[in-house]
């Protein structure tokens, strides 16, 4: 029995009055990626009026807002000198290492690349100022999100299982991760589930399942529920669909980690009229 069946053909005025958490449409993904870009330039473009840093977590995934961003900010000359950007996470080898940042999938390498190195040199951020959580100073990225006075905001994508960063839904016969044990997670590092290293590799790898890494290490939920502002886009489309819903109208959930969001003070999901669409289940 699917136990989401309901909620998933239910019409888009429906879902709204049901949702649990604030959920905006737009038009396509087009613009949805345009909103994308602006909001975090609205975020740097707020702090320099209010004369303080930019503290913000930022995905890689997806990533066609960044080019954007990259526009906007030296169109605008909007200077990124006072901002902190904390990488939600990044993949690791077999062995639980870095891979490097020359690998083609490199989260890291990506935003050195087509984010930080492509803005004008003087209004770029310090180098000091990009976090990567690290599996061998795995409490690092929290302490100097602490020291720097927390995040304003949180942006970030939501995956096919609802995983926030790399917060997967912990898999084992031998023991369960409640909702309250995932709300307090810290940084960590974790095996891929299957389901996300096949949608990598038909997102990256041409179906490739072998050229994904297998590992990761991840920001924790904590950090990510503690920031000020929390805006997650659904960007994906027809993979997206019932994940969109599950986030925002289903129950609390370990097995879904963006649920957590539910509750929150300041947190939306964005998709695009056609994702936000009923599920319909049939071949096509």
């Amino acid at each position: 029995m699917d136990p989401f069946a309901s909620l998933l053909t239910l019409p888009v005025e429906e879902l709204a009055r049901r949702a649990r958490t604030r959920f905006r449409l737009v038009a396509d993904n087009p613009t949805l990626l345009a909103d994308f870009a602006c909001s975090i330039a609205d975020e740097i473009q707020r702090a320099l009026q209010e004369g303080r840093p930019a503290r913000l977590i930022l995905p890689v995934g997806p990533v066609r807002q960044y080019p954007l961003l990259v526009e906007i900010t030296n169109r605008e000359r909007l200077s990124w000198r006072h901002v902190h950007v904390f990488q939600m996470d990044e993949f690791l080898d077999w062995q639980g290492r870095p891979i490097p940042e020359s690998h083609p999938l490199s989260f890291t390498g990506y935003l050195k690349r087509e984010l930080f190195g492509k803005i004008d040199a003087d209004l770029r951020m310090p180098e000091e100022n990009h976090v990567v959580p690290h599996p061998f100073r795995i409490d690092e990225f929290s302490e100097r999100l602490t020291f720097v006075g927390g995040a304003d905001a949180c942006f970030g994508g939501i995956g096919y299982h609802g995983h926030v960063a790399f917060n997967e839904p912990w898999v084992s016969r031998w023991n369960r991760v409640s909702v309250e044990m995932l709300r307090e997670s810290l940084t960590r590092v974790l095996p891929l589930g299957d389901d996300s290293i096949v949608v990598q590799s038909i997102h990256s790898a041409g179906g490739n399942s072998h050229a994904i890494p297998p590992m990761a290490v991840t920001c924790g939920m904590r950090d990510i529920l503690a920031s000020r502002r929390i805006r997650l886009y659904c960007a994906a489309g027809e993979r997206h669909r019932a994940i969109f819903r599950i986030a925002v109208a289903g129950e609390v959930s370990a097995e879904y980690p963006a649920t957590l969001v539910q509750g929150h003070p300041d947190a939306e999901i964005v998709t695009d009229e056609a994702t936000a669409a009923p599920v319909e289940v049939g071949l096509r």
